[in-house]
């Protein structure tokens, strides 16, 4: 029995592998960057949590800053914690290179968003799904933008298993504007997870993130911590 649950978790694995090749080779036009993030949550009382996230992206390995992201909120968790919806701000500079020339702009933003996050179980398989709404100051100019995440979590070791440590994540995330240009973005993203407690995890993984006509390659190396 147990050669058989492995035999299909390795076989999922695979599947999800397969299905994001093609958003990895959409575009020839790439370019590799790295982005370092930190996500916690901390637990208050009667279902109420405090959400904060860092992160800072690159354009290279480290020192040449793409942007710089800063995001907090309030949630609240309900239907067996399967469930919540929370309301944030984020501040968002980014530094971006004009034409084909080394300088660059500064670019600052101010974001308020609201989402809903639904967890779901296929076995030992945990499923993810986030839709949020954004309303960005960016600059002088106001835009709204929507967002839907699908992200799967896989445990390579039995669930039930203590030393059940190592994971596969893999997610999809589309985004887009409520103006013209409807399609502004998709995320895909593959990575190895490693649990070192229950309160903290460590991820690192590759993502493409491509648009209509450009595509850009990040490393992304993720803590998530929970207390």
């Amino acid at each position: 029995m147990g050669n058989i649950i492995m035999k299909k978790k390795a076989t999922l694995v695979a599947l999800v592998f397969v299905l994001m090749l093609p958003f990895f080779v959409q575009s020839q036009d790439s370019s590799f960057g790295n982005w370092l993030i930190y996500i916690g949550n901390k637990k208050l009382k009667n279902n109420w949590n405090i959400h904060n996230e860092v992160q800072y992206r690159n354009y290279n390995a480290i020192g040449d800053l793409e942007q710089l992201l800063l995001r907090t909120g309030l949630g609240y968790t309900f239907n067996e914690n399967k469930n919540n919806i929370l309301l944030g701000y984020g501040y968002i500079l980014s530094e971006n290179y004009t034409g084909n020339v080394d300088d660059k702009v500064s670019i600052n933003e101010h974001r308020i968003f609201q989402q809903f996050i639904s967890k779901q179980n296929i076995g030992s398989v945990k499923l993810n799904h986030r839709y949020r709404f954004e309303q960005r100051f960016v600059e002088s100019d106001f835009k709204m933008r929507f967002r839907y995440f699908l992200g799967v979590n896989i445990p390579l070791t039995n669930a039930e298993n203590p030393n059940n440590k190592y994971y596969v994540s893999a997610y999809n995330e589309i985004f887009l504007n409520t103006k013209t240009s409807i399609f502004d973005r998709n995320r895909v993203y593959a990575g190895l997870g490693y649990n070192m407690n229950k309160s903290l995890r460590i991820e690192a993984g590759y993502m493409n993130q491509f648009f209509e006509t450009s595509s850009r390659d990040q490393f992304n190396l993720i803590t998530f911590i929970t207390f």
